[in-house]
């Protein structure tokens, strides 16, 4: 976290700390004392299936993604979620606490990066740094500006939402 916090600070990215109880899921943050401004996201690593194509997808905590219509517009078939290992691999994060921070260990650009737009739009995010026990407001600006560092280009568009079927 120091070495984020530090390339923050370096990159002339300002942001706001929360320090709180380790969180696991979305549901378990919604019980934090603090209320924290912004987006509350969830951050997706996903594998396509027989490919070797990641994606980390950013959404509003509350969306369920339809990781088959997504796939389609990366060119796969489907996707799952990438392993532990692969997590590990790839972002040096395990699961818990997937933030798009991790992609300063992406230095291959292997992980592609789609904004959902409804949260895209709120302006400022709600992220973790590298740890699940604290964190992170930082504004549009801010993500944009970080992001161009690590050299990961990124979308913002409708990521298709699963419809529950009875």
């Amino acid at each position: 976290m120091e070495e984020l916090l530090t390339l923050l600070h370096t990159l002339g990215i300002p942001f706001t700390r929360f320090d709180h109880k380790a969180v696991f899921t979305c549901e378990e943050s919604e019980g934090l004392d603090t209320p924290i401004p912004g987006a509350h996201t969830k951050q997706l690593l996903m594998k396509a299936k027989n490919k070797e194509i990641y994606v980390l997808a950013i959404v509003m905590h509350d969306k369920r993604v339809d990781t088959k219509a997504l796939a389609k517009d990366f060119g796969g078939q489907s996707f799952s979620f990438a392993s532990p290992e692969k997590m590990m691999e790839l972002m040096k994060l395990t699961p818990g606490s997937v933030t798009p921070f991790g992609l300063i260990h992406d230095t291959e650009r292997k992980i592609d990066v789609v904004f959902d737009e409804d949260a895209w739009n709120v302006g400022q995010f709600r992220f973790h740094p590298m740890i699940n026990t604290a964190t992170l407001n930082i504004d549009r600006e801010g993500f944009e500006k970080f992001l161009k560092h690590t050299g990961h280009s990124f979308t913002v568009r409708k990521i298709p939402q699963r419809v529950e079927t009875a």
